[in-house]
């Protein structure tokens, strides 16, 4: 049976080896701490439930535009405008299926065959293949722990080429945790003028950064920021709507163009019912998102301070999204019950065998001394995984 060479070339997931071993584990009765969840912990708030059945019962279950019914991508824009200062047309909205489908499209409609995407590492795993299936190249900038993980204006001039046509960025990032200031942004926004150069920008963790820190669209820096910039954001995260699968994209006219032209062929339109619901989250008048934003900005305090603690453990207190993201190098070449661990998917494979707990290691998202643990789950859940780390190491 013939298996095409494009969905050959797609890998199954370097995560995928744990989940699934925890996953059997669990269900021979082990106790589990798992930190792997790349989703909000809390429920859909009731309004946002209540408005998709209001939309069932009236009716709104057939086909809608391609790119999204009007009213929601009216709102999309006047929420970009007010709240990201960008200036938006509607006609320069487009609603997808999830952010996932958001980047893949994207990339559908800007890249052929050679062209180069430059991705900042540690990036989300999803991004390489999104990028190769459109016929792209990933051109990686290997980022440094002193500078949180995040490029600078002179990282980004060494890695263009005359082939590179876009800068994927991510700010809050998965799964670093960390956040871009407004002065970095700008530094990366004056490094490309003069260039053809796109950037994709994806927002989709804006609603969840901590501390007082300031979340800036990449796009809002500048009028020539604004004209190169691809805009990716959704409800999954913010509004814990993870599986309702509602991303859009904003940017110029000709692209939103070019993926509405492929979202009639892939897709046709996300779904009905959703796009009232989510037309309807954007009325928080209950305060749900920051209800969610506080307990994550707690947590991600907690847990990267515990870690910090651990000896061998570096551990930076994330600034956005909910993600630690710890340096655990120092204990490669070690061996921990009896196995030697030599990168970071060892420690995430012998950390659960040994001690139950369930992380996801970092060399799939292009930083192999690092382990992605998500806080999306209680104060007890985490201190509980944390204990059994602790023990671990020291043994």
């Amino acid at each position: 049976m013939k298996i095409s060479k494009r969905a050959l070339a797609v890998p199954p997931s370097a995560t995928m080896a744990v989940t699934v071993r925890a996953k059997q584990l669990k269900a021979q009765g082990v106790d589990i701490v798992s930190y792997g969840a790349g989703e909000p912990d809390f429920d859909t708030p009731e309004y946002i439930k209540e408005a998709v059945f209001a939309a069932i019962k009236d009716g709104k279950t057939g086909y809608t535009a391609t790119p999204g019914i009007p009213e929601l991508r009216e709102a999309i824009a006047d929420k970009l405008r007010k709240e990201n200062n960008l200036d938006y047309d509607s006609s320069q909205v487009i609603v997808n299926v999830g952010a996932k489908h958001s980047v893949y499209e994207t990339m559908q409609a800007i890249l052929d065959d050679g062209d180069e995407v430059i991705m900042v590492a540690p990036y989300w795993v999803t991004y390489p293949e999104a990028i190769k299936l459109a016929g792209g190249k990933t051109v990686v900038v290997e980022t440094k722990p002193e500078n949180q993980y995040k490029l600078t204006a002179e990282e980004l001039k060494a890695a263009i080429t005359p082939k590179t046509v876009a800068l994927l960025l991510n700010s809050p990032n998965n799964p670093g945790g960390f956040t871009y200031s407004r002065d970095e942004l700008k530094a990366i926004a004056d490094a490309l003028v003069g260039t053809d150069i796109m950037v994709v920008s994806d927002e989709i963790y804006e609603k969840l950064v901590y501390d007082g820190t300031e979340f800036n669209s990449f796009a809002s820096i500048s009028a020539d920021a604004f004209e190169r910039t691809i805009t990716i954001n959704g409800f999954s995260k913010a509004y814990a709507m993870t599986g309702w699968r509602l991303g859009y994209t904003a940017g110029p006219k000709e692209i939103i163009a070019a993926m509405s032209r492929l979202q009639g062929h892939m897709t046709q339109n996300p779904v009905s019912f959703v796009q009232y619901a989510a037309l309807a989250a954007f009325n928080d008048a209950g305060g749900e998102v920051e209800k969610m934003r506080v307990q994550f900005e707690k947590r991600a305090a907690h847990m990267a301070k515990r870690l910090d603690s651990i000896d061998g453990i570096d551990c930076p207190k994330p600034t956005g999204a909910f993600y630690c993201f710890p340096d655990v190098s120092s204990f490669y070449g070690k061996t921990i019950g009896g196995v030697e661990i030599k990168d970071s998917m060892d420690f995430a494979q012998t950390l659960l065998e040994q001690a139950n707990v369930a992380l996801v290691p970092g060399g799939p998202f292009g930083c192999d001394n690092n382990v992605r643990l998500s806080f999306a789950c209680s104060m007890a859940e985490i201190d509980k995984g944390l204990d059994r780390i602790e023990k671990w190491l020291k043994s």
